[in-house]
């Protein structure tokens, strides 16, 4: 059950069809998204800031907010310049983003909110730029990407530690889990 996070972003990149033409749209609009980076930095931690448990994980240790938000800024400006076109380094660092999630307790049921918070702020900021649909639609389709990595961290590292604390084997794991969901109808 050990990802391999190029192997990982292969895979997406085919279901998500994150395509060259897509790539190609965000490396031309990188410096539109290095100019809003900020903005969209503010609203996404606006809209975390607002639910007690987030904001309680966000201010846990001192200087926490200020390293997020280089991170969120960082962060949005490598989906417009794909680091590497997209390759390992994109893959590997979104994986140690994913691990990092899991690691300070920031759970699945505010991840998927917070992406639809970036994408949604996205769609708004390129309306008012008067930008095409079809960069709305390049940036959706990586931010799915990055979401799917986070989601698959908590896949991994909740089986890893299920099968390390246990003994089960994998085969044996997956055929509880199969069982249990069918169970919870």
């Amino acid at each position: 059950m050990s990802l391999d996070p190029q192997s990982f972003m292969a895979t997406m990149i085919q279901r998500i069809d994150f395509s060259e033409s897509d790539r190609s749209l965000l490396k031309a609009n990188a410096a539109w998204g290095e100019s809003i980076a900020l903005a969209m930095a503010e609203v996404f931690y606006s809209y975390l800031a607002r639910d007690a448990e987030m904001s309680a994980i966000l201010n846990a240790k001192e200087g926490r907010m200020h390293r997020l938000n280089e991170t969120f800024i960082e962060w949005f400006g490598e989906m417009f310049t794909g680091m590497d076109g997209w390759g390992s380094a994109y893959a590997a660092r979104r994986w140690r983003i994913g691990l990092v999630h899991v690691q300070i307790g920031i759970g699945p049921q505010h991840v998927v909110p917070a992406m639809a918070t970036v994408v949604n702020e996205v769609g708004k900021q390129l309306k008012s730029a008067g930008l095409d649909g079809d960069l709305r639609d390049a940036l959706g389709r990586i931010c799915m990407i990055d979401l799917a990595f986070i989601e698959q961290a908590y896949v991994e590292v909740s089986s890893q530690a299920v099968l390390r604390e246990t003994g089960w084997t994998e085969g044996l794991f997956k055929r509880m889990i199969a069982t249990g969901a069918s169970s919870m109808k």
